[in-house]
């Protein structure tokens, strides 16, 4: 991996992480079109860096959203800190689950790793497939209801432990279109998608992070500089998140959610033809 290499992914991952296409499934098809290997902790460890700037981008152009949306009467501050708490319970519940389970009984073994799946493309198109179905389900959606409960902040957290083990399951795009399937108003489905993935990504990166000390020991990843590439990625998907997220506020108020499907679903097509050709 050269300096190129991580530019280039650091773009593509801010700029379609906060889109709901699935940015993993962008990042993984490209590793894979440069001969790098996906699953491998040095690589699993660059894609986490990159979702952490792009979480600083969020909490930057969240912020003062988040704070309305606690201020204002029918989300109240502590109504809306339930309501992540809950779906976080839920993601951790499901998503732990799910993961221990794909291992032990379709991985084969206590060694296995969930990351082992993660270049495998016909997964990647198959979850892709299902994210645009779901999200053009959700765009046709014309009726919201003016509050949140705890109830679907539960689902909404199931949704997104589902999301976790499958790269190209957009987990912004997945959480979002259950929001607003759910009856959500937009504006609060984006906003409570985007907060959730803040408080995702700290134990996501630690968990990469100690993948990376298991294969080459703490010495090893401090002195050999393994940690640069991750820190460069990270102020690069910073940058294009931002550019992301206004893009991505402009469809959604403007009803155009479903187009985000229509790709995902041109997009797994293609790379279910990358599986098919050897990659």
């Amino acid at each position: 991996m050269n300096l190129f290499h991580i530019v280039l992914l650091a773009l593509i991952q801010g700029m379609a992480e906060l889109l709901p296409v699935s940015s993993s499934a962008h990042v993984i098809v490209t590793e894979k079109l440069l001969g790098l290997d996906p699953t491998s902790p040095e690589m699993t460890f660059l894609l986490v860096m990159l979702h952490t700037g792009t979480m600083f981008a969020v909490l930057y152009y969240f912020w003062g959203r988040w704070k309305m949306n606690w201020n204002a009467s029918e989300v109240s501050r502590p109504m809306w800190l339930k309501t992540l708490g809950v779906a976080t319970v839920a993601t951790g519940v499901v998503g732990f689950g799910l993961k221990k389970i794909i291992e032990k009984v379709f991985l084969g073994g206590p060694d296995a790793e969930i990351e082992q799946l993660f270049g495998n493309l016909t997964l990647v198109s198959i979850a892709l497939f299902a994210a645009g179905i779901l999200i053009m389900i959700a765009g046709r959606r014309s009726v919201f209801a003016q509050k949140i409960s705890i109830r679907s902040a539960g689902i909404i957290g199931v949704v997104q432990g589902l999301c976790l083990p499958f790269r190209g399951f957009s987990r912004s795009g997945a959480t979002i279109s259950s929001g607003l399937m759910l009856g959500w108003p937009k504006n609060i489905s984006e906003d409570f998608s985007f907060a959730l993935a803040v408080i995702l990504t700290p134990p996501v990166v630690l968990r990469e992070l100690m993948r990376l000390i298991k294969a080459h020991s703490l010495h090893q990843v401090l002195d050999s500089g393994m940690l640069l590439p991750g820190l460069l990625g990270m102020a690069l998907s910073f940058g294009s998140g931002l550019l992301a997220l206004r893009w991505l506020s402009r469809w959604i108020e403007h009803g155009k959610w479903a187009w985000f499907g229509y790709y995902c679903i041109a997009a797994s097509v293609l790379v279910f033809a990358l599986s098919c050709s050897g990659y």
